[in-house]
């Protein structure tokens, strides 16, 4: 296709800062909490969140176009990355549940944890289903043909929705539903653009892609925005919590991060999306804004890590 330029590959390296920046909006809102505790599984859980987005936004690039092959290399690599971090929280949450440090954690405290505690069972859950969309995924890089990215999809989109089905908002009415279509819609909205910066090549593949990708964006950034809302109101439990608590002064961060991307959303749309689709902008222009929106999408992806695990 035309449009093919040269300096993508130099602009794709500043997707690497989804990981200094993740953790800086871990940290940022750590610093929030002030004396609330906050676990320390929160560096952790925000990177495997950003590496189980890329699994499942990379799965997912087939259905956004049937000319689209799954990048078999990236799945694997994201998949592996998203089992070490997995593993990491399931550590640090055993350690914590023990009384120990992570360091001075043993072989046998660790499987007591694991075979005696909700939380190692369901982390052993979460593992098998990474490790299994990793091993697959080396597979369909060595024999594609054989391989479909749909069932990369199916299992990973079970192993995203395992913590939030039972986690703290569990023990409220439809809990579950939320907490897991909030972290599954928050993952493909930020997974397949991010795909998108990794693969898309060429002006023309924008100009086709774009509009489609921006088509699934509107849903899924509304899903989050309703379903993060009614899941911290329930949780804080009233507005005054807003700002006297460490979880209030997190959500409200979060909810001005989630208004940001909306609003940069929003623009967008008027901008970038209608312009692109007409093959009026070059692919580097395209790639530029695709990383800047996913960059922003890091923050809030650290910022929601810690809500998730403070008290």
């Amino acid at each position: 296709m035309s449009g093919t330029y040269s300096g993508g590959s130099r602009l794709r390296w500043l997707l690497l800062l989804i990981v200094p920046l993740g953790l800086a909006g871990a940290g940022a809102a750590w610093l929030l909490a002030a004396g609330d505790p906050v676990q320390p599984e929160a560096p952790a859980r925000v990177l495997a969140d950003c590496a189980g987005a890329t699994v499942l936004g990379s799965a997912a690039l087939p259905r956004l176009s049937e000319r689209l092959s799954p990048p078999w290399r990236l799945l694997a690599i994201a998949a592996a990355v998203w089992a070490a971090m997995e593993f990491a929280m399931l550590a640090m949450e055993s350690a914590e549940v023990m009384g120990l440090p992570v360091t001075e954690l043993g072989a046998n405290q660790f499987g007591e944890y694991l075979t005696t505690v909700s939380g190692g069972q369901i982390g052993i859950a979460i593992l098998l289903g990474c490790g299994a969309v990793a091993a697959y995924s080396a597979f369909g890089f060595r024999s594609p043909d054989r391989a479909t990215a749909d069932l990369v999809l199916v299992f990973t989109a079970v192993t995203l929705a395992l913590r939030p089905i039972t986690g703290h908002m569990s023990q409220q009415a439809f809990g579950s539903v939320l907490g897991a279509v909030h972290a599954l819609a928050a993952a493909a909205w930020l997974g397949v653009l991010l795909a998108l910066a990794l693969t898309v090549r060429t002006r023309g593949e924008w100009a086709n892609l774009l509009p489609r990708y921006s088509r699934w964006a509107l849903p899924l950034a509304v899903t989050v925005a309703l379903t993060g809302l009614v899941n911290g109101l329930v949780r804080v439990g009233g507005v005054a919590e807003l700002a006297t608590t460490g979880y209030g002064r997190i959500l409200l961060a979060k909810t001005a991060l989630l208004l940001a991307l909306l609003a940069l959303g929003w623009w967008w749309r008027r901008t970038w999306v209608p312009v692109a689709g007409d093959h009026r902008m070059d692919a580097e222009s395209s790639l530029r804004r695709a990383i800047a929106e996913v960059l922003l999408m890091a923050v809030v992806f650290g910022v929601a890590a810690t809500l998730a695990v403070t008290a």
